[in-house]
């Protein structure tokens, strides 16, 4: 956005949840990362819900972005996901992205821990080398900051393998390759989540505030898509995975991100855009056009 003359005000959330109704509800937040499990239940559940149904009303679809790996740190006599059955497992803030991933696994799997403890992963992490858990859940982009301290010990501490098949209706199979961690020296098969861009479906036309999150929903997406090359080359390496193609089903793109991505968008932040919204749909099959002409398909 310094192209553009202002600044993106990150925000740390308790996860996918909170994002999620933060572009819905919360004033100034044009934009939220969130999971596409929490995407899947939202909209599964939201015809027979009418609170979850009014929850995700406007809420859009801005990039697809990285998957975001399913950890599992737990003690070295803990070999597979079943060994988790009377256990203790720290499984992340209540609501966080995480939390919801690891108690929707488990119900999955089957799998009954003695206690389920709802503390964030560096209160898991120091009750996990404390001997006071014996595993705990961590949703992240590998590699991720947290796993990479030298205090948790190859002999004693690893990361389990999640690759039932039941699993395979929800979750991506995927890998976090050898040495991604400096207690790891193996390939570890898991799962993972793809983490997606929210933003809110804003109509310039109702009144400034609108025009305003609008314009800056366009700029961003102008911004990314134009400069995505750069993020593959320069930003963290999950932007090397990234395929902005991946669109979750059922969800649409924002009518003000396709705007942004038109190939004559002039970016210029320092007044709103009067632009006449089109039809929402067939919002998305433009939305691939887009992509497809600026990075290939």
């Amino acid at each position: 956005m310094a192209a553009c003359g202002q600044t993106l005000t990150v925000r740390e959330s308790a996860g996918s949840l909170e994002n999620f109704l933060g572009v819905r509800n919360r004033p100034a937040t044009q934009f939220g990362i969130v999971q596409s499990d929490v995407l899947e239940y939202f909209q599964t559940y939201s015809a027979n819900d009418p609170a979850i149904a009014r929850a995700i009303q406007g809420v859009r679809i801005a990039f697809p972005l990285y998957n975001e790996e399913v950890h599992l740190l737990a003690r070295r006599d803990i070999a597979t996901t079943a060994d988790l059955d009377g256990m203790r497992v720290a499984v992340g803030v209540a609501d966080s992205g995480t939390f919801l991933t690891a108690s929707l696994l488990m119900d999955l799997l089957g799998v009954t821990p003695a206690e389920t403890l709802t503390i964030g992963p560096d209160a898991s992490l120091e009750q996990l080398l404390a001997g006071e858990i014996d595993a705990f859940f961590y949703v992240a982009g590998a590699p991720t900051a947290i796993f990479e301290t030298e205090a948790i010990s190859a002999e004693d501490f690893h990361l389990v393998e999640i690759t039932d098949e039941v699993l395979a209706s929800v979750y991506l199979p995927t890998e976090i390759p050898a040495g991604t961690y400096p207690f790891q020296d193996e390939e570890v098969e898991v799962v993972a989540v793809k983490a997606v861009l929210m933003t809110y479906d804003y109509n310039p036309a109702r009144n400034r505030y609108h025009a305003d999150s609008c314009k800056a929903v366009s700029d961003v997406s102008n911004l990314i898509l134009t400069q995505f090359d750069t993020l593959r080359a320069n930003g963290h390496p999950k932007w090397q995975r990234v395929d902005l193609n991946e669109i979750p089903p059922g969800w649409d793109i924002g009518t003000c991100v396709n705007v942004g991505l038109a190939p004559n968008y002039p970016l210029a932040c320092s007044r709103p855009m009067e632009t006449e919204m089109g039809p929402e749909n067939p919002a998305n099959s433009i939305y691939r056009a887009r992509i497809c002409e600026t990075i290939g398909c």
